[in-house]
């Protein structure tokens, strides 16, 4: 099992947090009727940083396995690996 450090969970629940924040703003301008352009643009905001708060998660996954005895050949590297690329 992989535990993320602290600083690392800190960061991606702060990019999770902003994440969460562009989405109601999203719902709000759906409710709105705000142009649809408008709401396009915010919610490809919200996907990207979902994204990179993804990628962060997994990325430092993947250094706490390589830092661990069996590196790139753990299984647990194995899994990160799979979920980094499912995020593609």
């Amino acid at each position: 099992m992989v535990q993320l450090p602290p600083e690392d969970v800190r960061s991606a629940v702060n990019r999770l947090k902003r994440a969460q924040g562009q989405l109601a703003g999203v719902l709000r301008m759906l409710e709105e009727g705000r142009d649809c352009e408008d709401v396009v643009t915010q919610l490809a905001a919200v996907n990207r940083a979902l994204d990179r708060a993804g990628f962060s998660i997994v990325a430092s996954g993947l250094k706490q396995c390589m830092a661990q005895e069996g590196g790139a050949d753990s299984l647990d590297a194995q899994k990160m690996e799979k979920l980094f690329l499912s995020l593609s």
